[in-house]
């Protein structure tokens, strides 16, 4: 299986326990409504649809078709296309800004770069977007360690990600905040992740079952799971 693209075969649990992206980042790269984004890598819309409530005119492209129909199902008025960051189907100097919502870490970052800095207009801007499990929780820790670390939080533990000219002097920003969901939405944000998705089905079963009881245990009294998480957005702007 193409780790890369095996989102797909779990979007449905993607959807429904993936967090959402805080206003305030993106107004960080985009402070006025009425750009033409392209939002890559854009999977069910998570950054997809922050976008659009923040009165963008987005554009989606996915290498997966199955996340790009639930997309679809939540945001018909998105226009999508089955593509990668290495080769975007769209014209040159054409789009305002090209974000990566938790999708940077897949891509090749020299041809990404190349590519992005083609399809944008002059001052453009990429836009990379991270939602990252607040390890500094004891029971977040735990967590990390059931499900393993992704290809994400290595990425952005080793420090700043990766572009390539024309692209230079990342800005970075990051914002706290605590996303609530039910123990069961925590053994779905689990089996959405790539490393769990990976695994044979009584290895999987076995880690969705830790997670559960983990979840269960750290739960409120209403039976919520409160996941502290920090969004990390890097920007720059094409020459």
């Amino acid at each position: 299986m193409d780790i890369a693209t095996s989102f797909g075969t779990a979007a449905q649990a993607y959807e429904r326990a993936r967090p959402v992206y805080p206003a305030e980042a993106v107004r960080w790269l985009l402070p006025r409504p009425g750009a033409i984004v392209l939002d890559v890598g854009a999977g069910t819309g998570k950054l997809t649809g922050r976008l659009v409530r923040e009165g963008h005119d987005v554009r989606a492209v996915d290498p997966d078709a199955t996340m790009l129909k639930t997309l679809s199902r939540r945001l018909p008025s998105v226009a999508t296309t089955v593509g990668s960051a290495e080769a975007l189907p769209v014209d040159d100097m054409s789009i305002d800004a090209v974000t990566f919502g938790q999708s940077w870490h897949w891509v090749d970052p020299v041809s990404a770069s190349r590519e992005t800095a083609r399809v944008l207009r002059p001052g453009g801007l990429i836009g990379l977007f991270w939602n990252i499990r607040d390890e500094s929780v004891d029971w977040v820790r735990e967590l990390s360690t059931i499900m393993h670390s992704s290809a994400a939080e290595r990425l952005l533990s080793e420090g700043p990600p990766e572009v390539a000219p024309p692209f230079v002097d990342l800005e970075h920003r990051t914002w706290e905040w605590t996303a609530a969901l039910s123990a069961e939405a925590l053994v779905d944000l689990a089996a959405s992740r790539s490393h769990v998705i990976a695994l044979d089905a009584d290895a999987r079963d076995a880690v969705l079952a830790r997670v559960r009881a983990l979840g269960e245990r750290v739960a409120d009294a209403e039976g919520m799971v409160q996941l502290p998480y920090r969004t990390h957005v890097f920007r720059a702007l094409r020459p």
